[in-house]
């Protein structure tokens, strides 16, 4: 199965489109509703500048999207 939610995503692009992946990005520490960059920034950048590990976020993130809302 192709990954719904991919590093290149807005931030936003991946809240508007799977509004489920929220609880993700707060559990994960990234408070995206909220921030003005959210606007700006893709889930791999998000995540550099939360010094996080990109990989165990997009494979949450992609669980929740298989997610029916």
């Amino acid at each position: 199965m192709a990954d719904l939610v991919k590093k290149e995503m807005g931030l936003m692009d991946v809240i508007k489109k799977y509004p489920q992946t929220v609880q993700v990005f707060q559990k994960h520490g990234l408070g995206c509703i909220g921030c003005a960059l959210a606007n700006f920034e893709t889930v791999e950048q998000g995540a550099m500048g939360h010094g996080m590990e990109l990989e165990p976020l997009l494979k949450d993130l992609n669980a929740a999207a298989a997610q029916k809302s």
